[in-house]
């Protein structure tokens, strides 16, 4: 997971060959989350379903930087189901991905430090969720402002200004945020989001688990890994109710005032009770992550059956997906693109370029449940090879329009109206660049936009820069090589054709 990796993939030239199975890993936005509250807790916790992405990775040095160990193990599951079990008929064994099953072993119970470390806090947003829990259980934390996917303005003000009416004290200094809690301890208060955020719920949500007294949180955002992590936290002492609505309310778990600042954990004894693992956290499905494959296997795949996802959790996918034209199979948890390379061509005019057949729409992103920010980029390639015109407006980040250079290098008709809207009208040829360009992952999610319309090219493309594609996606190139993509990853200077 070098930053000087690149990816080389072989086009598919717009016909759909790619069949298989994908199977769904852990969501690694409430795996980071439930790394994060592990602070909370008087022993260690496990977590299970984890997945092996860069950000994760980061999380775990995170914590090891402040005096916790982190460890994890893989077991490997391996399996050949056969073309028939996949609905691919009589053409033999598919190629199947490996399953990796991860469990993670945290123990955060006696920290040596509140200090962030500020190289892993400035490459990773999710980094700022330690900071709740930091500040709850040890009265002080130093960070800097957090960095991650350049996609727009996230300040960070609405963590301090927080963090004040909870009694915190906050001095900026020389890049560095130094919070110091009231003598006492976090206070219980009631604060409104001006704007859903899923990190600022989070985060003051962890936050007022060890305050003194009742936390109300207002316009809270509602993503099911919110609900996922907190869920799991009621079951190991907390006092959470509401999540997954727009109005969560804490009951702290402090009784007294810590007083006691040298010894904390001497202090807890005395003045409330920090969390204890009765199981292990096991992550819910990412959602994201079984998004992206759908719409991989709308546009490149025959066959594509997505497993152990959570349907509910994709409906304005599923919805938007099947509005357009594209067949989906849906389960209790899987989703089966099936016989689409027949299903996707216009019979009455075999000209007409494959998945031309699909009808244009409009997409206006929304917190959840609506259609997820996360997966604009990835609609984008998707409409840019639908026929007509269709308008994708951005709500939550300005400024997440960067991929839209290399997809109209390729070929694509894109214009962007302002920072919040483009206009795409298809459908295009996709056409390989001339030698010595490249392609940009721009973000985790633009990146796997990027490599979805390089599948639909012609000739060879190179895509730099996916590093930030592994912060989100586990050993991308070799889940898309399993289902028959020709797909390579290269160090340095070792690009050719």
């Amino acid at each position: 997971m070098s930053q000087t990796d690149s990816f080389v993939i072989k086009g598919l030239a717009g016909k759909k060959t790619l069949h298989g199975e994908v199977c769904i890993k852990g969501a690694k936005n409430a795996i980071l989350k439930a790394m994060a509250t592990s602070i909370l807790f008087e022993e260690a916790i496990k977590l299970e379903n984890v997945s092996d992405t860069a950000d994760v990775e980061k999380m775990k040095d995170l914590l090891r930087g402040l005096g916790a160990s982190a460890d994890t193990s893989f077991g490997e599951l391996r399996g050949e189901p056969s073309g028939r079990e996949l609905g691919l008929g009589n053409r033999g064994i598919a190629r199947r991905k490996n399953v990796f099953a991860g469990a993670l072993s945290i123990d955060s119970s006696k920290l040596s430090s509140t200090d962030l470390d500020p190289d892993i806090s400035r490459s990773m947003r999710s980094s700022i969720v330690a900071t709740g829990p930091l500040l709850a259980r040890y009265g002080k934390v130093s960070f800097p402002s957090p960095g991650g996917c350049v996609i727009g303005e996230r300040p960070v003000d609405l963590f301090i200004n927080n963090y004040k009416k909870m009694g915190a004290n906050v001095v900026e200094e020389d890049g560095m945020f130094n919070i110091t809690a009231s003598k006492g301890g976090l206070k219980g208060a009631d604060i409104f989001f001006r704007v859903q955020t899923v990190t600022g719920t989070e985060t003051l949500m962890m936050a007022a688990v060890l305050a003194k007294g009742t936390t109300t949180l207002r316009n809270c955002a509602m993503e099911p890994e919110i609900q996922s992590v907190a869920e799991w936290l009621n079951e190991c002492g907390a006092k959470i109710e509401g999540a997954g609505t727009t109005t969560i309310t804490i009951h702290g778990l402090l009784d007294k005032d810590l007083s006691v600042r040298t010894s904390l954990d001497e202090a807890w004894k005395k003045s409330g009770k920090l969390l204890k693992a009765k199981k292990p956290y096991i992550a819910i499905p990412d959602r994201i992550e079984a998004a992206s494959f759908l719409f991989l296997g709308a546009l490149c795949a025959d066959d594509l059956l997505v497993s152990k996802c959570e349907p509910k959790h994709l409906e304005s996918v599923t919805n938007f997906l099947s509005s357009s034209g594209v067949l989906l199979e849906i389960k209790k948890d899987s989703i089966h693109v099936k016989g689409n390379a027949n299903a996707s061509i216009d019979k009455k005019n075999s000209s007409l370029k494959i998945n031309s057949y699909y009808k244009s729409a409009n997409i206006r992103t929304h917190e959840y449940p609506g259609f997820p920010t996360d997966l604009q980029p990835i609609a984008a390639v998707f409409l840019s090879q639908v026929t007509g015109e269709s308008i994708i407006f951005e709500t939550i980040f300005e400024g997440r329009f960067k991929y839209v250079d290399d997809l109209n290098k390729l070929g694509a008709n894109i214009k962007v109206m302002n920072p919040r809207e483009v206009l795409i009208t298809g459908p295009t040829l996709y056409k390989a660049l001339p030698a010595g360009q490249e392609l940009m992952a721009h973000d985790i999610r633009a990146g796997f936009a990027i490599i979805l319309a390089a599948l639909l090219a012609e000739g060879n493309s190179v895509i730099k820069n996916v590093h930030l594609i592994d912060r989100g996606y586990e050993s991308l190139e070799k889940t898309l090589t399993m289902l028959e993509a020709d797909v390579r990853r290269v160090h340095g200077e070792e690009v050719s054709d």
